[in-house]
């Protein structure tokens, strides 16, 4: 399972850190020494985590991840354990600081196909690094695929071997390492999916190259922590009351669709806001009202009710999508509320299948106090094109989105992006695999919904809700229900 060992939020692509790289060296950093200091960390993990291994099997690329690899193999050595190097390519057709690393292994080093692992070995993938785009070889397939049927431990050096470091997609096979060490920062493929399954524990070594070079060249992409959404947080004072801290609205489906808008309506009171009504059709009023004791209603039933009931001001926010139901009047509602701040969920989405420049064309000329919750099927309903392209990555997908449509888009699933038209994109790692329930993404968009009602921009009310969601599904448990969810979101922190 996807470990991370320190919460640092900072999330460079491998075309960044690759300038990183080249701004260390220009600024008299000694590249070499680098390598060196991220080789030794590998040894040390290894050593650390397998003191019982009977043979080090260091497999070793053709690039800088080799040179790595080579100065884990010599260290490992001086350290009194049992090594052997095999390389993908001959040693003399290295260049640069991978051939100096691997000149400091003075023993033979093997081909790549004569590497012959068994039980008790532990193996260091140091083939290929996270500046992989295309498939691997062969051979390297065959061997992860041996070293996953004897379940022998493996320690990737800077990301799986196999594992795209933009998208985090296999690229013709991948290891599966049960540690993972990289450097400076983590990478995109060491968080999306698959990649990050193929991770294990991934620790960030520091192999001192300064942080202002790093930040120098970071881009608006990050992992989502509290401290990404903590300047969009609005004080509750001693003088507050429930208007101060927003009215939120939730519009209910029919009498047999009325579930998924009650848990959005109740995840919304739960998250903070201070009032929150649920809009329901006369035919379903009473079942509503018979299932919600803090959570008030209100019968509307058709656009003209709505467009006067938007007259008050003091309705903060909207949810509109979970069970509301598919068809022209939930198109009109949506084009209605654009202007205010509004999550768009599910049917609200899919309503717009085949038709979305309308609701982006209203959402660009109004601002952009909108989120867009699709997952991957709604996401293919809204932007077809940008979903059948394999090349992009999710964080690529859900940024063209956003810029295309003008609001802030949070692309579900194990490994949720979050991205704002103005090129912002946080990726969650919070949250457990037990989240994938039934209802459990209208708690979502209700949590969403009261961070708007409570007057937090778009961007951080979907980075807040995202998080939020998954620290509750921690705290609910494997085996949880969309119910007990409600129950166990906690304050933001």
């Amino acid at each position: 399972m996807f470990e991370l060992l320190q919460r640092n939020q900072r999330l460079l692509t491998p075309e960044e850190m690759a300038r990183v790289d080249r701004a260390a060296a220009a600024s008299g950093i000694d590249s070499f020494r680098l390598m060196q200091s991220a080789g030794e960390a590998v040894a040390a993990a290894a050593l650390a985590d397998h003191p019982e291994a009977l043979r080090f099997l260091v497999l070793a690329g053709p690039g800088n991840n080799g040179g790595d690899g080579y100065v884990a193999a010599r260290a490992l050595r001086e350290s009194g354990a049992p090594v052997l190097v095999f390389s993908l390519v001959p040693p003399d057709r290295l260049t640069g600081d991978a051939a100096r690393a691997a000149a400091g292994w003075q023993d033979t080093v093997h081909a790549l196909e004569a590497c012959d692992p068994r039980r008790g070995d532990v193996v260091i993938d140091a083939l290929f690094g996270a500046g992989l785009s295309r498939p691997v070889p062969e051979s390297v397939v065959a061997l992860a695929t041996l070293c996953k049927d004897l379940d022998l431990p493996v320690i990737s050096v800077d990301l799986p071997s196999g594992i795209d470091g933009c998208t985090g997609a296999v690229r013709g096979g991948a290891f599966r390492a049960r540690r993972t060490v990289t450097f400076m920062t983590l990478k995109p493929g060491h968080v999306l999916l698959p990649g990050r399954d193929h991770c294990g524990v991934v620790e960030i070594v520091d192999i001192g190259i300064p942080e202002r070079l790093v930040a120098a060249q970071a881009g608006p992409l990050a992992i989502n922590t509290p401290a990404i959404f903590a300047a969009g947080r609005k004080e509750t004072g001693s003088a507050s009351h429930k208007f101060s801290r927003g009215h939120l609205v939730v519009f209910s489906g029919g009498p047999s669709h009325t579930g998924a808008s009650r848990l959005s309506a109740s995840a919304g009171l739960k998250a903070g806001a201070g009032l929150v009504t649920l809009a329901s059709p006369g035919n379903a009023l009473s079942i509503n009202a018979a299932h919600l004791t803090a959570v008030m209603t209100r019968r509307l039933d058709d656009l003209a009710g709505l467009t006067d009931w938007l007259e008050d001001r003091r309705l903060s926010a909207f949810v509109l999508g979970p069970g509301f139901g598919v068809s022209e009047t939930t198109r009109l509602y949506a084009l209605a509320l654009v202007g205010r701040p509004t999550v768009f969920d599910a049917d609200a989405i899919t309503a717009f299948a085949g038709e979305p420049e309308s609701l982006f064309d209203a959402v660009r000329q109004n601002g952009w106090p909108v989120v867009l919750t699709p997952h991957a099927g709604e996401f293919a309903r809204l932007f077809p094109d940008l979903s059948a392209k394999d090349a992009l990555s999710k964080i690529d997908k859900a940024r063209a989105a956003a810029a295309r449509s003008g609001a802030v888009v949070l692309l579900k699933g194990a490994d949720t992006v979050i991205a704002a038209p103005d090129g912002r994109a946080v990726i969650n790692i919070s949250a457990p695999p037990w989240l994938a329930t039934a209802g459990s993404g209208d708690v979502l968009a209700g949590i969403i919904g009261a961070h708007l009602a409570q007057g937090m921009p778009p961007f951080e009310a979907a980075a807040a809700g995202a998080w939020r969601h998954g620290e509750a599904g921690h705290l609910a448990g494997e085996g949880l229900t969309a119910e007990d969810l409600v129950g166990v979101i906690r304050p933001l922190p």
